[in-house]
């Protein structure tokens, strides 16, 4: 029986990152193994895992870190470490390494695109239309009743996600404000004021959230937030599910119809039956789509190359 080293990878890796990783490892006699923690292949090697590889649906706690003795690395291939108890792996001398930037780009244009599918629906031509259709589809056709530019964009944490989307919302004419715990220096900013929490509930048209997986964000998003908002705004949340409280949200969508809520993460996911959410015709729930680009998977991918070099004793990129 084999006694090399292993490296096992949780969740989808691209296909060139995979084949790096599998080079590499046969270069440093390494193993490669695709398992969940919840599969026996996993169990069978746990003592000889030293690498890592995980994504969101796999969570590295101390009951995890307890039955991998050797474990030198964990890469997480995203943005959030919400799902690894970063403490816990410092504590045993595991360092963590993830892909801070990987998916920013593809987050940014996923939030466009809520904006545009909000502010500006559209539907397309089924069939040809006579002359007097024609212009009767396009004086009844409202696709907008406001432009971007008349309106404020509220940024809920201006992090690496949240100061891209400024400065786009800015160029297309949003007024933008934002809320963060951190001090932002102007630079940083992209044009965007800062402002308090519940200004920022109350006089944005549209609240986009971005903020991280910390504990004291659960259900941050609360009822008497949301009783701030306009009767109209739209809400949009790409960050963590659990950052809104969905029972909260679901009262206010039934109370404000004109207002809306475009969800792409979700508490717990798969989103179960049980979601108050489901069925509004209001809430637009999408299954956690903003990074699922080629570009950004690769991106992701490549936290491979900090696991092997935290492996190889070399120092990685972009630690924890």
């Amino acid at each position: 029986m084999s006694q090399r080293p292993v490296v096992v990878v949780t969740e989808l890796l691209s296909e060139c990152a995979s084949a790096w990783l599998l080079e590499r490892c046969r270069e440093t006699h390494c193993e490669v193994l695709k398992a969940r923690p919840c599969e026996p292949a996993f169990a069978e090697v746990a003592d000889r895992i030293v690498g890592l590889i995980v994504r969101t649906y796999t969570t590295v706690d101390e009951k995890l870190l307890r039955c991998l003795p050797n474990l030198k690395v964990v890469g997480r291939g995203g943005v959030g470490l919400d799902n690894i108890d970063v403490e816990a792996c410092r504590a045993r001398g595991v360092v963590v390494v993830s892909t801070p930037d990987a998916n920013t780009q593809a987050v940014v244009e996923f939030v466009l695109c809520c904006l545009c599918d909000a502010l500006r629906p559209r539907a397309p031509l089924e069939r040809a239309l006579t002359k007097e259709e024609w212009h009767q589809v396009r004086d009844e056709e409202l696709v907008g009743l406001w432009q971007m530019n008349e309106l404020t964009l509220g940024i809920l944490g201006l992090g690496r996600i949240g100061r891209r989307v400024a400065e786009v919302a800015r160029a297309i004419g949003f007024e933008v404000i934002f809320h963060d715990i951190r001090g932002i220096t102007d630079e940083e900013r992209n044009g965007a004021e800062p402002v308090d929490l519940d200004t920022l509930f109350g006089e944005s048209d549209i609240v986009t959230v971005h903020v991280d997986g910390r504990a004291s964000n659960r259900h941050f998003v609360d009822a008497r937030l949301m009783a701030l908002m306009k009767p109209d705004a739209i809400l949009i949340n790409t960050s963590r599910g659990f950052v809104l409280d969905h029972e909260a949200l679901a009262n206010w969508l039934k109370a404000h119809p004109a207002a809306a809520a475009l969800l792409d993460v979700h508490d717990p996911e798969p989103i179960p039956t049980t979601n108050p959410l489901l069925g509004l015709d209001n809430a637009h729930l999408t299954p956690h789509l903003a990074s699922r680009t080629l570009t950004a998977m690769d991106n992701m991918s490549w936290v491979v190359k900090d696991v092997m070099a935290v492996i190889e004793g070399k120092t990685p990129k972009w630690p924890a």
